[in-house]
């Protein structure tokens, strides 16, 4: 169906080609959220999870409960391997992908940069950048129909944490975010003509439980009063973003970083 304003628009590769979804840290917390979410929205859903094989597979359930096709792949997506197999499993068993979260990525530790590790670095570095990199290498090969694929469309959970620095916190993890930005920018231009979306979507102070992995579970509840809209957001609220994104009614963003971030 198109409207007034998309009237003669070639959508080929521009909606939810495939039906079937992969989500990266897809257990617990936004990836779980964009699970369910997309479930209703009619996406078949590859859950990935690292380590809460338990929380995987009560997200797979709701995905099931929803009408949706799931299926539970453990994986460290800071490793290549890891990430091939998951690509692999998910068209084994759903069949062609039509779409990718890159939702799976570690705050660190709050730190001060003198008292940073290298390790430390390494590690946030190795999940937000790399193996996100390497999740939308694998994710294009795929959907580019310069490549023989139907299309499809890529999300990468990003951050406000690139704009505020996240000083005396997580500054490394800001970084991180802020490469988040510049390459989903330059994919999304090199592979917009392919039928491939590549969008971003930047939370601000959400309620999960990566507060708690950084060392501070009362995070979000402590500085939710600052945040102008005057509460920390929720899970759900960021998975609306990034499922729209994954639509068809997103068709002409490129590049968007899209904040959910409650004014801040």
């Amino acid at each position: 169906m198109a409207d007034a304003a998309g009237a003669g628009v070639d959508r080929k590769g521009y909606g939810m080609a495939g039906k079937v979804l992969i989500v990266t840290g897809g257990s617990r917390g936004i990836g779980a959220a964009v699970c369910r979410q997309a479930a209703v929205a009619g996406w078949d859903v590859a859950v990935n999870y690292a380590g809460n094989a338990e929380a995987a597979e009560k997200t797979a359930s709701a995905v099931k409960a929803a009408g949706r096709r799931a299926i539970v792949v453990q994986g460290d997506m800071a490793e290549e391997a890891d990430i091939l197999r998951l690509f692999e499993a998910t068209e084994r068993d759903l069949g062609p992908i039509g779409g990718v979260v890159c939702n799976a990525g570690i705050t660190g530790k709050i730190t001060r940069v003198e008292d940073m590790t290298t390790e430390a670095m390494r590690q946030v570095m190795g999940l937000n950048v790399i193996g996100l990199m390497i999740a939308n290498r694998e994710a294009v090969r795929r959907l580019s129909t310069k490549r023989g694929g139907a299309g499809g469309a890529i999300v990468n959970l990003s951050s406000i944490a690139p704009r505020i620095g996240s000083a005396n916190e997580f500054v490394h993890y800001a970084a991180s975010k802020g490469a988040v930005d510049a390459w989903t920018l330059g994919l999304s231009r090199e592979v917009a003509g392919e039928g491939v979306r590549v969008n971003a979507v930047a939370p601000g102070m959400i309620d999960t439980d990566i507060h708690a992995t950084a060392g501070v579970p009362d995070r979000a509840h402590r500085l939710g009063s600052m945040v102008p809209i005057g509460r920390a957001g929720t899970a759900e609220e960021v998975a609306e973003a990034v499922v729209w994104l994954l639509s068809d009614a997103a068709r002409y963003c490129i590049g968007t970083i899209l904040n959910v971030n409650g004014g801040r």
